[in-house]
């Protein structure tokens, strides 16, 4: 753990820098910053730490770095809420940046998940960008405070999108596709359809009718192509009716808008029950979850404040 303070002497030299600071974002008042790091996450390094400090030494800004290790995250992200920052970094995994904007809240600290994890879902739409010393720069020099929007589902946040159903590990096949890992990418989606009709959902949407479908897909409207107001999550059935269409439905969520599949119906909602004989299998913001046989999965439309330019850089949307 280091506190550094860009506006002090440079230790090495002896003197003063010669450089002044880079000029902070006038849209939201930055005078303390916490930023977790796990060096072991997805594509973060060992390097992470200091090369953190030193971008970080580039601004008027009181910093503390925090190397997240094994045994220590609860304990570790506690202590950053309870120092009062007006913001904290998290370059991390998807999972524990979605742990750290739910403990967050709409009242508490603005948080910056930068890139760090395998998906990197939520980072993509705030920032625009897989690099996270970018995507830090991003938010230091041209952030704000923006209400993000999601959804929460058994006590699992997400901020871009819920997969219900056996389709769910569609979603890791679609970033192994997007990163150019075909082989890997038709496994999973092997994996997804060979469970593919062993237990179809039942769910109504805003206490509507009850459908059937093969699976769900809800997406926040931070990322949603199909969505113009924050007004709830667009909530897509998938239903394939035969095992063609299975594949016919796995080929455009691999390759194109999933949304032109005549296997594919969308609409917004703000409240989603869903029912199934057995546990119902999810990807909740690229993380695999296993639900109860029963969920509700609920729209939260100010979930918690992100330090992001405005509008959003979304990289991509679903």
């Amino acid at each position: 753990m280091t506190d550094t303070l860009s506006s002090e002497p440079d230790a090495d030299a002896g003197e003063p820098r010669d450089e002044a600071p880079r000029r902070l974002t006038p849209h939201a008042s930055l005078g303390r910053a916490v930023m977790l790091v796990n060096p072991l996450s997805g594509s973060v390094g060992p390097r992470a730490e200091a090369e953190a400090e030193a971008i970080l030494a580039d601004y008027d800004l009181q910093t503390q770095v925090v190397v997240l290790e094994a045994g220590n995250f609860d304990q570790a992200i506690a202590d950053a809420f309870a120092a009062a920052p007006d913001v904290i970094f998290v370059l991390a995994g998807d999972g524990t940046a979605r742990s750290v904007a739910a403990k967050a809240r709409p009242n508490g600290p603005m948080i910056a998940p930068l890139p760090g994890g395998t998906m990197n879902m939520l980072p993509r739409a705030l920032y625009g960008t897989a690099d996270w010393k970018l995507a830090l720069r991003r938010a230091l020099e041209e952030g704000e405070p923006q209400s993000v929007s999601g959804g929460e589902v058994s006590g699992e946040y997400f901020y871009c999108a819920a997969i219900l159903g056996s389709p769910a590990l569609w979603a890791p096949a679609r970033e192994a596709m997007r990163t150019g890992k075909v082989r890997l990418a038709w496994a999973y989606a092997r994996r997804a359809l060979k469970r593919a009709f062993t237990g179809r959902l039942r769910f109504s949407l805003d206490g509507g009718p009850r459908r059937r479908a093969e699976a769900l897909v809800l997406i926040s409207p931070m990322i949603s192509k199909a969505m113009e107001e924050p007004d709830g999550l667009e909530a897509a059935a998938m239903d394939p009716s035969d095992a063609s269409q299975a594949f016919r439905l796995a080929a455009n969520a691999l390759f194109s808008d999933w949304r032109h599949d005549p296997a594919v119906s969308t609409r917004p909602a703000k409240r989603i029950d869903v029912r199934a004989r057995s546990k119902i299998p999810a990807v909740i913001d690229g993380e695999p979850v296993l639900l109860k046989s029963e969920a509700t999965v609920r729209f939260i439309p100010k979930a918690f404040r992100a330090l992001a330019p405005r509008p959003p850089a979304a990289e991509d949307s679903l």
